[in-house]
């Protein structure tokens, strides 16, 4: 059984177990450094997990907060503690149609987006994922022709939840990713890529450790 203490430092800074490239664990980081809530990082490497990390969350898959109180296990429930803290650019507006937004690209999108990426894991023609996944990036750029970003004129959760997988879809051939008439969708993330928020949740730490000195974030 878990003793929560035991994955706390001492004075009760939440700790967060994260992945970078991972992109659930991507959007819970932009989430907190959004929130500015101070989080202890610990890096894990999926390969090689640590006792702690598993002790915290047998389920072995990041992100997971580890708070004084509770352990958060699923990305989104990370983003909307984070903000739920704190909320200073106002993400949580039209919270409702963010989190319709989120549950399409985490259900059909990242279903073909897996498929294609992984095709060796999964049955069936990487090409066809990639239609699937190509009818929903289509429609976002129908979105954005209208309005900056996903809905309106200011990032909401949606954005930030949603663009790790676009660009993970982007990355797996991005030669044909930027040959689609999708003027809008690269702009939209082109300028995720180049914020200064992306750059600071994708410094590289090394594996952390039992021992090691804390890595307070952001």
């Amino acid at each position: 059984m878990l003793h929560l203490g035991e994955n706390i430092p001492a004075g009760g800074t939440p700790v967060l177990y994260s992945f970078r490239r991972c992109p659930y664990a991507m959007r819970a980081r932009l989430a907190i450094h959004a929130a500015n809530v101070t989080v202890e990082h610990r890096e894990i490497l999926l390969r090689d997990k640590a006792p702690e990390f598993l002790e915290a969350s047998p389920k072995g898959t990041v992100p997971v907060v580890v708070t004084p109180a509770k352990v958060i296990e699923e990305s989104l429930d990370i983003m909307l503690w984070a903000l739920g803290l704190s909320d200073p650019e106002n993400w949580l507006q039209d919270r409702d149609s963010s989190l319709a937004m989120i549950t399409r690209n985490d259900g059909p999108f990242k279903q073909a987006l897996d498929r294609y990426k992984y095709a060796s894991r999964h049955d069936g023609d990487p090409d066809t994922w990639r239609a699937v996944g190509a009818e929903v990036l289509a429609e976002y750029d129908s979105i954005l022709a209208q309005t900056p970003h996903l809905l309106g004129d200011h990032p909401r959760l949606a954005d930030f939840a949603i663009f790790p997988f676009v660009r993970q879809f982007a990355n797996t051939d991005r030669a044909w990713f930027d040959a689609q008439p999708w003027p809008h969708l690269h702009r939209w993330l082109n300028a995720h890529l180049t914020s200064p928020r992306f750059a600071a949740i994708m410094v590289k730490y090394p594996k952390w450790q039992a021992g090691d000195a804390p890595t307070l974030v952001p």
